[in-house]
């Protein structure tokens, strides 16, 4: 990994389980050539011994906000003031909580208080702490802050239960980490994305749509950004928070989002449809509530434009990338679009393997090959998709 080679890397630990992972993530950073400084809260002693992660990361550990090491006795402003980032692996619902409301009672929350680089966090917790509202308010505020939120996945925890709440895996964080540090290929580029679904109307309170959480969507806006370019998200109706450093136009019906792509299409040098856009819209909506009769009712629908096909379409218009989430036959299917479009790169999943869920598969197809990303958490596949673009791309 060349994305965190000479950089200074602060690895905060706090009290949980997965604290234990702490120890290989702090090699393999150690490894990709960062310097790493561990900070441990004194909870995360009780599972880890800060000898483990001292001779892992070849510094001494720092746990007390009283360390006489430091000349002035403020570790919690000298250890982070040459850092590129702070990284929380575990980070627990109870530091998520102490961050979001900017609380400081022992060293690593009060350095991240006085910080001046980024912030990254890895959740660690049980799958009821994880969904609890309390935990989710905390997330989205975090988020809303700027600071970047690594997971968690989903799977068999500790505590014999299973679900969201299981901590990344270290290799997953080490490249998360790397591609927020690493290279950045989309420099100076303008990238245009849509994402989540549209709606169209049948009345007042009435309409079509469907499963897509925009997650996928906003995963790729996230990893663009990363890259360095400026990005820009046409979102149908979600409940996500825009990524830190994206614009977000909000949309609702396919039309709308078409008259927004199209607006901006020409001024872009990447195009990514990820949205699931309704093919079809109520031609004559009702201006109020329709009751319930007794018998059948017939909606007469007419197609939309096609988004992707239009900006594919333009003069000296953006590179195109779409996405197919097909239920049966992917392959054939997305070489169809791939060539009925007339676009360099396709995206193809199956629709029942990827709404609403937090991982993802992809297979990208292109002219003269084809590239499987296996299944991830959909940050890590956006990630690896925007890499993929980034090498497409003329320089």
């Amino acid at each position: 990994m060349t994305g965190i080679s000479g950089k200074r890397l602060l690895l905060g630990v706090t009290g949980g389980v997965a604290a234990y992972k702490a120890a290989e993530l702090a090699r393999l950073l150690v490894k990709g050539g960062a310097d790493v400084q561990v900070v441990m809260t004194p909870a995360a002693c009780g599972f880890i011994m800060p000898a483990t992660l001292q001779a892992l990361s070849g510094k001494p550990v720092y746990t007390d906000m009283w360390d006489a090491r430091v000349p002035d006795n403020m570790a919690h402003i000298a250890l982070s003031r040459d850092r590129d980032l702070v990284l929380i692996a575990p980070a627990t619902a109870d530091f998520l909580a102490k961050l979001a409301l900017g609380l400081g009672d022992d060293l690593l929350s009060t350095l991240c208080l006085a910080r001046r680089c980024s912030l990254a966090v890895a959740p660690a917790m049980n799958v009821e702490m994880w969904s609890h509202p309390a935990t989710q308010r905390n997330v989205e505020r975090l988020q809303a802050d700027g600071v970047a939120v690594l997971g968690p996945a989903a799977g068999d925890q500790a505590c014999g239960e299973t679900g969201f709440g299981r901590m990344l895996e270290p290799q997953e964080i080490l490249a998360a980490v790397s591609g927020m540090l690493g290279p950045k290929p989309l420099q100076g580029r303008r990238v245009l994305i849509t994402a989540g679904p549209t709606y169209e109307p049948i009345d007042t309170v009435r309409g079509v749509t469907n499963q897509s959480s925009g997650k996928m969507g906003y995963a790729v806006a996230q990893a663009a950004a990363e890259a360095g370019a400026c990005v820009t998200l046409v979102s149908g109706k979600t409940a996500l928070a825009a990524p830190p450093g994206v614009e977000r136009v909000d949309v609702l019906t396919a039309r709308e989002m078409h008259q927004a792509v199209m607006a901006r299409a020409h001024s872009s040098d990447v195009f990514i449809g990820v949205a699931a856009v309704a093919d079809y819209h109520v031609v004559e909506p009702g201006s109020k509530k329709m009751k319930r009769g007794d018998g059948r009712l017939t909606i007469e629908l007419a197609p939309n434009p096609d988004i992707l096909a239009d900006v594919a379409a333009l003069h000296d218009g953006p590179f195109c990338v779409g996405f197919a989430a097909e239920t049966e036959n992917v392959r054939e299917h997305a070489l169809e679009k791939l060539r009925k479009k007339n676009i360099p790169l396709l995206a193809a999943n199956l629709a029942q393997e990827a709404f609403g869920r937090d991982d993802n598969a992809l297979t990208l197809f292109y002219e003269g090959g084809e590239k499987r990303l296996e299944r991830a958490p959909k940050i890590v596949v956006a990630r690896q998709l925007i890499a993929h673009i980034a090498g497409m791309l003329p320089a």
